[in-house]
């Protein structure tokens, strides 16, 4: 289990976005000895217990910005290298911490906001099954390429995963504030048009 990433990223997502520029160095750390070891990238039952409360609790803003920060959150950690392991409740939002002797809150998916973060991981993992870039070469350095991991003053990263195949390429973009980014700029490795599969602010996931 990648504990490095974990504890970094769920510091970093904590924090209000007006502050998380004075941090960036959390977000792109993890990637400096992602391919020593074989990892999983693990928000387990040990993150939602003993009073640390649920993710979605741990998020800042108001009720639409906590949604949108853990739709932001699981979208870096499917691009990241590394398995992925979330615990049961989290991708639909539950607001309570785990408790064993209590089932999970299942009624909460009759709410749009809960019923789009389910929506949402269902696409991620059909994105992560099917897209060779995202698994064929998870734990060596040549399947994953930094695009930019220094624009720190918009807290946007940006990076590209590879597979076996040079035609399996996928590019990565994560903005971790509300200011939305027209007409940013980004460098890629190929010419020509790069068509957008998924992104977290749709409609559809409650954007």
């Amino acid at each position: 289990w990648n504990m490095g990433w974990m504890h970094d990223t769920l510091d970093y997502i904590s924090k209000d976005p007006l502050y998380r520029k004075f941090h960036h160095g959390q977000l792109t750390f993890s990637i400096w000895y992602a391919f020593y070891e074989n990892f999983v990238l693990s928000l387990s039952h040990d993150e939602v217990v003993y009073g640390k409360g649920s993710l979605l609790g741990k998020m800042p803003g108001d009720f639409w910005q906590k949604f949108a920060n853990l739709r932001a959150l699981f979208g870096y950690m499917f691009g990241h290298p590394g398995k992925k392991l979330l615990f049961m409740g989290d991708e639909f939002g539950q607001w309570n911490e785990w408790y064993h002797e209590s089932s999970l809150d299942w009624h909460l998916l009759q709410y749009a906001p809960h019923k789009g973060l389910q929506e949402w991981v269902r696409e991620l993992n059909y994105l992560y099954k099917n897209e060779k870039a995202l698994y064929e070469i998870d734990f060596d350095r040549p399947g994953f390429e930094w695009i930019d991991f220094q624009d720190w003053e918009s807290s946007v990263i940006s990076f590209i995963r590879k597979g076996n195949s040079t035609s399996d390429i996928i590019l990565v973009v994560s903005n971790f504030t509300p200011v939305q980014r027209n007409d940013y700029n980004l460098g890629v490795p190929r010419g020509g048009f790069w068509k957008e599969i998924l992104n977290s602010d749709d409609e559809r996931f409650g954007g």
